[in-house]
């Protein structure tokens, strides 16, 4: 333990600079060096110890990116998906890759709780697991997802019609 409090001093505050500097976050910045100091107390040995927490917090902000642009690509496919069904069977490849690029906006656009919410139902959560999860009361969960489809669409719809102004202009 006593290790572990002396790594904590000498590096905390270069490694959270550091993922500051990487992430444009400090909140974000001080959750991952909390995290890599976790792991450090795990850890039976360190041999390098400043290189072992800034490689261990590197690819713990490479993991969350990666999760985060999963995230991102499934709600865009399920909001494409969603379009496709209503969209006629002759659009083009073009159409429906501007369609995915918009429905990636639209979900990007969504406060956090509800793009999480909405992936979690999607991904076959029930209330309860969504509730505990998101930390909210199980009776705002129907609200929340009803609120997120909501905003999804009407994100999407304003992205839809900034994009036919601007086929009007050119055309």
């Amino acid at each position: 333990m006593d290790d572990v409090d002396r790594l904590f001093r000498l590096y905390h505050e270069p490694l959270v600079r550091y993922l500051t500097r990487r992430l444009g976050d400090r909140d974000w910045a001080e959750e991952i060096a909390q995290e890599t100091f976790l792991r450090a107390l795990r850890q039976e040995s360190l041999t390098s110890e400043r290189s072992w927490l800034f490689a261990v917090a590197t690819n713990l902000v490479r993991d969350d990116a990666r999760k985060s642009q999963r995230q991102r690509a499934r709600l865009a496919l399920l909001a494409a998906e969603e379009r496709d069904r209503v969209v006629e069977p002759d659009v083009t490849a073009q159409e429906k890759a501007e369609s995915r690029a918009m429905a990636r906006q639209a979900i990007d656009a969504l406060a956090e709780k509800d793009r999480l919410a909405l992936l979690m139902r999607e991904e076959g959560l029930d209330y309860d697991e969504i509730a505990a999860a998101l930390d909210i009361a199980r009776s705002s969960v129907g609200t929340t997802l009803s609120r997120a489809r909501r905003r999804l669409a009407e994100h999407y719809d304003a992205l839809e019609r900034r994009d036919e102004g601007r086929d009007h202009v050119a055309g």
